[in-house]
């Protein structure tokens, strides 16, 4: 083991940004349905709880702690929205162009990425592709204000919880990451097909067009050690 060195060249990374921004409504029969971009995503805070000590004692002692079961939520702001968030929202069409709120709001699936970057390569070091499981909004206020000298356009906030899904060999999780610096690239290209969707292909190699969905942490496992995208 060599000795530490502190501040090398390339070493001091930071994280930065947010984009492509997927959602994938949940449907009960066929899981995630295909995902659709998310334009106007501005931020997601992460904001994981609980794992709090509960602290138990025994003859006068402290004699150990016991931790409660930890959470993932998030704050999701944006400009703007994909219609296939109304029903994330709890909205439904009673026609073409009227929306009924106070509706059953439906679970979703989230991705997106941000940037991992370095003193040597700035931004264009990595990116991080953050998959979020199980997640349902709570109503959120909406401020609409007169237009004036000082216009500012309106931003939607949604506080988000998740119920978590299994994962072998480790407890259920809401949330995956994937780091670009540190997966294979050629898998990482095929996760990112089956995140974004493909286009048709001609020649040698071609290929069909192919929707964009929301693979499970079993079957991102599987893509990103193999390359093989399960049926």
């Amino acid at each position: 083991m060599s000795k530490i060195v502190w501040d090398a060249s390339g070493a001091h990374l930071y994280e930065t940004g947010l984009k492509n921004g997927v959602l994938y409504p949940y449907d009960s029969t066929n899981g995630y349905k295909p995902g659709v971009a998310w334009n106007g995503l501005s931020s997601v805070s992460e904001s994981p709880s609980g794992a709090e000590a509960n602290a138990i004692y025994a003859d006068d002692i402290k004699y150990l702690n016991l931790y409660s079961a930890e959470e993932f939520g998030a704050t999701i702001e944006c400009y703007t929205y994909p219609d296939e968030w109304a029903e994330c929202d709890g909205s439904a069409a009673l026609t073409d162009g009227v929306m009924l709120g106070q509706q059953p709001r439906k679970t979703f699936g989230l991705c997106y990425r941000t940037v991992i970057g370095n003193d040597t390569e700035g931004d264009a070091h990595g990116y991080k592709l953050h998959l979020i499981y199980g997640c349902k909004a709570s109503p959120s206020e909406r401020q609409y204000q007169t237009i004036n000298d000082s216009p500012e356009a309106i931003t939607f906030s949604y506080e988000i919880s998740t119920i978590p899904v299994n994962v072998s060999g480790h407890n259920p999780v809401s949330c995956i990451t994937i780091d670009s610096t540190k997966v294979d690239s050629e898998k990482l290209a095929i996760l990112e097909d089956v995140l974004y969707g493909k286009d048709a292909t001609t020649g040698t190699n071609a290929s069909e067009a192919t929707d964009p969905w929301l693979p499970l942490p079993d079957q991102v496992y599987t893509i990103i050690t193999t390359g093989q995208v399960p049926a």
